[in-house]
């Protein structure tokens, strides 16, 4: 894999999850003795991440105290957010703190059980700016949708609740040229899936590729609750 770097979203306020999880971040939230955060860490050392900027703000002491500045083999940067900055906001303030040019984007409270290496060549052999990794869903109700054409190419969203039955699902999962933010005239505070993806896909090619893996998003309660049972380290 040639991407080396990753930005990890953890500086949400955890709302849905605030009554069970209220001491620390959510992306700190205890999985069987282990902070979720270390299951992502763990995923992205494997694939071959040496560096991770992790994107703070509620709460961020709890997480520089716990991990410092490496996790095992990887360095560990902070981009500490002083003011909630959506995710796009904290996409573009986190870019000031990376190396290289193309880097993995991953939300803090999900675990999509990806091929890394798989997702970066297909990024590389698209020459794009944006690949997102999706997911078939059987149930959509939860969830805005993806379309993709038959080259893979994203040629649509939908907002939630406007579709059910099955689709594709953006999972969370991002690789990207910080050049993508270039002359965007962007606010401060903005966010990533609405100023981005639902607009930039429409004059740029963005590309979609569909991953069969496992998949758990930690801020509904009753996946908190699923995470304790399937995941261990």
């Amino acid at each position: 894999m040639k991407t080396r770097e990753a930005i990890i979203l953890a500086g949400g306020f955890g709302t849905r999850l605030q009554h069970i999880v209220s001491d620390v971040p959510k992306p700190m939230a205890d999985i069987n003795g282990s902070p979720f955060l270390v299951f992502l860490l763990w995923k992205l050392q494997t694939a071959g991440i040496s560096h991770v900027i992790l994107s703070t703000g509620y709460l961020h002491e709890k997480i520089e105290n716990y991990f410092g500045n490496r996790f095992e083999n990887l360095k560990i940067t902070y981009s500490q957010e002083t003011e909630p900055l959506g995710t796009g906001g904290a996409v573009q303030f986190a870019l000031g703190k990376a190396e290289t040019d193309n880097l993995l984007v991953l939300n803090g409270d999900t675990l999509f059980d990806i091929d890394f290496a798989h997702f970066d060549n297909f990024y590389r052999t698209k020459k794009t700016m944006l690949a997102l990794a999706l997911r078939k869903e059987k149930d959509l109700c939860r969830y805005g949708t993806v379309k993709i054409n038959e080259n893979a190419k994203i040629v649509g969203f939908s907002e939630k609740n406007t579709s059910n039955g099955e689709g594709l699902i953006n999972g969370g999962i991002y690789l990207l040229n910080k050049k993508l933010f270039d002359n965007q005239k962007l606010p401060k505070t903005f966010s990533f899936e609405k100023e981005i993806l639902e607009k930039q896909y429409l004059n740029d090619e963005f590309f979609g590729i569909v991953f069969d893996s496992y998949f758990i998003d930690i801020g509904v309660p009753e996946d908190y609750a699923r995470a304790q049972m399937e995941l261990s380290l």
